[in-house]
């Protein structure tokens, strides 16, 4: 299936255009410090809802970033809708008390209705792994023939519920995340979107593999053997071989138990050889859209033909009592970038990992 649009906001910018180019230079967005939490926030002007039962700031970031998509031009009848979150109305119903705003089926049920989709419709809410999780419903979608085109998008704003929750497992910090650092102890919370209009072919980008995993290891813990993790990359993979990959988007959540397995599952496959980053130090953790605007930024990447990657912003300072993976600097690589891996793991144990290429 092909990426024939795309686009994403955060704290870095409010299109892609102005993400990109900040995130290739490793600059960070707008942070704000509020008490315990460093949070990355969108600060720009958003869409006004004038529905109450879809005035949700989620659901603002969302129109945000289909505002260049021209979606208004799509068949009403074909095109169908997936979204990805995970905190959707939460604190909106606090105040509201209305049980739409909760419903984590709200962006998917806005969009429906707002601009007049007549087709299938839903919600994926797997945590961090949602936005990948989401694409490998539009795979099947496109492949029964339910829809020729489907509108898919990640969004979250910050929400009480995660930014106490991640505090309660003292994983919440105040300085900026440092994944793959010996000294890293702590994620950043952020928000935004990213949307894709996705067709079985046409000219764009291809995704070329996901790879789909449970580990059943524990409710917030990662496995730290990485097995399914690893096994979510190796069918992502397919037949590709793991030298086609040119860059790898990490999940790089600064955390202890997330670094050690991801290190891991890099490493069995990759080894020290491919370039990886982690773009959470610069756009902060943003839960449900975090997986949605890895995988535009890699699409960008694509796009752009660069012959350089998003380069690993910490203190340098690499632990040694990881695998050694190949964490990318501000240096030119030797080709551009052609093909991406981007990587996503949620709680519960969900592991997704998605293969983005240029298309030929």
């Amino acid at each position: 299936m092909k990426i024939i649009k795309y686009n994403a906001i955060c704290n870095l910018g409010s299109d892609i255009e102005e993400i990109f180019a900040k995130a290739i230079k490793g600059e960070a967005g707008k942070f704000e410090q509020r008490g315990f939490a460093r949070l990355g926030v969108v600060d720009f002007p958003l869409p006004e809802i004038s529905e109450s039962d879809y005035n949700l700031r989620c659901n603002r970031l969302l129109l945000k970033a289909l505002e260049p998509l021209c979606i208004e031009e799509l068949d009403r009848e074909k095109t169908a809708i997936v979204t990805a979150t995970s905190n959707s109305g939460v604190d909106e119903y606090e105040i509201s008390g209305n049980p739409k705003h909760y419903q984590i089926g709200n962006p998917a049920e806005f969009l429906h209705g707002h601009f007049g989709f007549r087709n299938f419709y839903t919600s994926v809410s797997t945590a961090c792994s949602s936005g990948i999780k989401a694409f490998a419903t539009v795979a099947e979608l496109l492949e029964a023939g339910i829809a020729e085109t489907v509108i898919v998008a990640g969004c979250d704003a910050i929400s009480k519920v995660p930014v106490y929750g991640f505090h309660a497992l003292e994983v919440l910090g105040n300085v900026p995340s440092n994944p793959f650092s010996k000294n890293r102890k702590w994620i950043n919370i952020g928000e935004g979107a990213a949307a894709f209009v996705v067709k079985k072919e046409g000219n764009g980008i291809e995704v070329a593999g996901i790879g789909e995993t449970t580990d059943f290891y524990h409710s917030t813990t990662p496995d730290p053997e990485a097995v399914e993790p690893e096994r979510a990359i190796r069918l992502a993979l397919g037949n590709l071989n793991p030298e086609e990959i040119d860059y790898i988007n990490l999940h790089g959540t600064g955390t202890i138990a997330n670094d050690l397995m991801e290190a891991r599952a890099v490493y069995n496959v990759f080894g020290d050889k491919v370039p990886a980053s982690s773009t959470k130090p610069l756009t902060g953790h943003c839960l449900g859209a975090a997986a949605s605007i890895e995988t535009a930024l890699c699409c960008k990447i694509i796009q752009a033909g660069v012959s350089k990657a998003y380069p690993h912003i910490y203190d340098g300072e690499y632990d040694d009592r990881l695998p050694v993976i190949k964490l990318a600097d501000k240096k030119p690589l030797h080709k551009p970038v052609k093909t991406c891996l981007c990587t996503s793991f949620g709680f519960g144990g969900t592991n997704c990992a998605i293969i983005l290429r240029e298309s030929y």
